[in-house]
């Protein structure tokens, strides 16, 4: 690569997230494109095949982990439909003695294990909780099958309504499976993709009361719809397949585009799949990305379009996690500086200023040591942060502050007997 071509890459993708991105110094001097890596991508690729089992043995920070590890149990959820049927792939740990369910969609590329160990430290915090990650159809192991029975493949419509659609749909289907009268207070949590869709199913009210909050993570609407013009070079630019999985989460790690290893050893591995008649070099087995993003295309605007007014104008709580704040576009902008969102963990007052949010409010945290995929970076932050929002705008937990209950049973007391309680002289409350 020149120094010209790597000037204009190095332009190209200022706009970019480093988390995202394949290092620069991947490529050498005579490399002349993305496609040019093909040669040497099969040299390494032949002495990571031999390194692995060792690396992973020795060290154990690249061996994949089972989904048992972080769910209760999985299932495959039939959802009929007037153009076939789609089996619906979910992981669940129910709630017990009443407690609420955290509703979590990936983002697009991803499955529903890139919640796993968030997942965890909140069950932990919150073992009454439950937690249900759900999978797109053409992403983790949710397909669409046609009316014969044979299963669709890409392109597969990723319509922002259809995805809404299978959201709520997904959500009733596990109620009718486990045998729920009702549906308990729902929390819905959305990564990039899944904070779009999530948004639009609170918007629309397909879950009816249920839901007694949302929670968005890393994206808005102003940002993702610039980051798209960079998208197709991003894709161009990262690894086409791997040589196993151990090589694929050593390449999310070092190229920071997830930057917790224990989460990238169970995220990463649904996210590929291993294709026995086509590889990239003649002696390998590559492991190819199981969902085309480049398919996905003509759906990427449509996403994101409308999202800030969906957001701020949708019922229930509200809470925005970002991993930065020039992630904010305007209309979000405007509404923090016109007191419509607030830092909880920087604000010495939003005890108070939350129990009393309006509609159209919402709370806002930064978590800048992050990368895009922040419940994977920092799942216990997260964890906190969304159980704390949940005990906020729980209904059925109402809980008033000491001082303000003190004067309520006194009130009482002065009406019922004409005299205030016994005090002793000089007391304050």
């Amino acid at each position: 690569m020149s120094e010209l071509q790597r000037s204009f890459a190095k332009a190209k993708l200022a706009g970019l997230p480093s988390e995202a991105l394949l290092p620069l110094d991947t490529f050498r001097e005579e490399d002349e494109s993305p496609e040019g890596l093909a040669d040497e991508f099969c040299s390494w690729s032949e002495s990571a095949q031999d390194e692995d089992s060792s690396s992973a043995s020795s060290t154990g920070t690249i061996k994949p982990n089972p989904w048992t590890r972080y769910f209760a149990q999985e299932y495959y959820l039939e959802n009929v439909r007037p153009d076939g049927v789609v089996i619906h792939h979910v992981y669940l740990t129910p709630p017990a003695n009443k407690g609420p369910l955290f509703v979590l969609h990936h983002g697009a590329g991803s499955s529903g294990l890139s919640f796993a160990v968030f997942a965890a430290e909140l069950l932990e915090a919150l073992p009454d909780a439950g937690v249900l990650s759900i999978e797109a159809r053409g992403h983790g192991e949710t397909v669409v099958k046609s009316n014969d029975g044979t299963i669709k493949g890409e392109p597969h419509d990723l319509s922002i309504d259809l995805l809404s659609s299978d959201l709520s749909k997904t959500v009733q289907l596990v109620q009718a499976k486990l045998g729920w009268p009702h549906l308990p207070d729902i929390v819905l949590i959305g990564h990039s993709l899944g904070g779009a869709i999530i948004t639009d199913v609170a918007s629309r009210g397909t879950l009816g009361t249920a839901v007694i909050g949302y929670v968005v993570l890393d994206v808005v609407e102003g940002s993702a719809v610039d980051a798209l013009q960079q998208m197709n070079l991003y894709l161009a630019m990262r690894p086409k397949t791997f040589p196993s999985l151990a090589s694929a989460i050593d390449w999310h790690v070092r190229s920071r585009t997830i930057r917790n290893n224990f989460s990238a050893r169970v995220s990463v591995p649904p996210l590929l799949y291993q294709d026995a008649e086509s590889s990239l070099c003649s002696d390998s087995r590559p492991w190819k990305w199981r969902t085309d993003l480049l398919m996905t295309e003509q759906y990427w605007a449509s996403w994101f379009t409308g999202l800030s007014k969906k957001f701020l104008e949708a019922k229930g709580g509200k809470l925005l996690i970002l991993a930065g704040t020039d992630r904010l576009d305007k209309e979000l902008m405007i509404g923090q500086m016109q007191g419509k969102s607030f830092s909880y963990f920087r604000h010495p007052l939003a005890v108070e200023k939350l129990t009393s949010l309006p509609l159209g409010k919402y709370q806002l945290q930064v978590f800048p040591e992050a990368g895009h995929f922040i419940h994977e970076d920092q799942p216990r932050k997260t964890a906190m942060l969304v159980l704390d929002f949940y005990r906020r705008n729980n209904r059925s937990a109402l809980i008033l502050p000491p001082k303000v209950s003190q004067l309520v049973r006194e009130s009482a007391t002065v009406n019922k007997t004409g005299t205030s309680p016994d005090r002793k002289e000089g007391h304050v409350a």
